[in-house]
């Protein structure tokens, strides 16, 4: 069901101010997270080896977790420390994990390969003081594997999606072609243009203007389920330099086979400085993602009634989608056969290099 030698997303770094720990499960497996006060991450799991009861139930005491049931107190690798009313404290571990702190995430290392750090996707504009940032993250109980097919599959924009990033109604973005790539069998994109149209309300509020424009757009997946839509926009006939270019970014981080944590930020190159624009975006992708929330909850609830494949029927914009599940499911096979790391290009994601029109901010 999922990749396990590979790097997920655990949580933001925001979520762990004034000590907060954070009990959150990953893989369908319980695991408490927190930063130390030199702002070390810590993974965890969220389970006591005495009388196994979660030690999210219990307290942090500095950078250690007591258990709320009988006391013992473990450090940050893991160790028991004390056991109160005892002397001798036996060599007792809590497995742990490989976090690391990057792009303002937590990302957690669940398999039992050895970890390496160059295997974190590369995101370096959400480190950089020329692009504005915008972040958020949503709770959503649908699989994430239906999550990535409808971030492949753009053409429902127009009928969920109409207050935000939709096109008019005689603009229909499904009468758009599309071309579909696979690279390397590791990364799928599927890229359309679409030129000369009215701009939809969240290019309104990035670009300051309703003028026309040339919009185009590529959805880009590799495995686990790191995604990211690429948009870019210029006045309809302009040069295509200086357009605005938005990165929004998805990484999906299964909680179960049915459940799925979204941590997605929003990047832009235009009006960098104005905090009020930044605000109003992600007011306007919060929106955006509840209504695609609202669908996927749908879905999978419909799925867990009825169960079947999925699609049950085709179209021309389940390619994408259908690629993508295929890599991900030869990955999953191939690991559980070999036990090692089989997304064998370390994740410095080709993600600007991908797009078609690659203005370099």
């Amino acid at each position: 069901m999922f990749l396990q030698n590979c790097w997920y997303v655990a949580g933001s770094a925001g979520e762990f101010d004034s000590g907060r720990t954070v009990a959150r499960r990953i893989l369908d497996k319980p695991v408490l997270l927190y930063l130390t006060g030199d702002g070390r991450p810590v993974a965890m799991e969220d389970r006591c080896p005495h009388r196994r009861v979660p030690l999210s139930a219990g307290k942090r005491i500095g950078d250690s977790i007591q258990c709320g049931y009988h006391g013992l107190v473990f450090n940050a690798e893991g160790a028991c420390t004390h056991i109160p009313g005892q002397d001798m404290v036996p060599p007792v571990k809590v497995a742990t994990y490989p976090v690391e702190l990057r792009y303002g995430y937590v990302w957690i290392w669940m398999g039992a390969a050895p970890a390496d750090a160059d295997y974190i996707p590369e995101l370096s504009w959400l480190a950089r003081d020329d692009w504005a940032v915008g972040r958020g993250q949503k709770y959503i109980k649908a699989d994430y594997r239906l999550l990535t097919d409808n971030l492949l599959d753009l053409s429902h924009e127009d009928y969920i999606h109409h207050s935000t990033i939709a096109n008019a109604a005689d603009e229909n973005i499904a009468n758009f072609p599309v071309d579909v790539r696979v690279d390397e069998a590791r990364v799928v994109s599927i890229h359309r243009d679409m030129p000369d149209i009215a701009s939809p309300p969240f290019f309104r509020i990035m670009r300051g203007n309703d003028d026309r424009i040339d919009r185009w757009q590529t959805a880009i997946w590799t495995a686990p389920a790191v995604n990211m839509t690429d948009v870019r926009a210029k006045d309809a006939g302009g040069a295509a330099e200086g357009s605005l270019i938005s990165h929004v970014m998805h990484i999906l981080t299964p909680e179960t086979a049915t459940s799925t944590h979204y941590f997605w930020s929003h990047s832009r190159n235009k009006r960098v400085d104005e905090q009020e624009v930044t605000r109003g975006i992600c007011a306007a992708i919060d929106r955006t993602f509840d209504e695609d929330t609202v669908m996927l909850e749908l879905q999978q609830k419909s799925l867990n009634e009825f169960d079947g494949p999925v699609p049950g029927m085709r179209t021309r914009f389940d390619d994408a989608p259908l690629r993508a599940r295929k890599i991900l499911t030869a990955l999953i096979k191939q690991e559980q056969e070999s036990g090692g790391i089989v997304v064998a290009q370390r994740q410095r994601m080709l993600f600007r290099d991908e797009a078609r029109e690659n203005v370099d901010a």
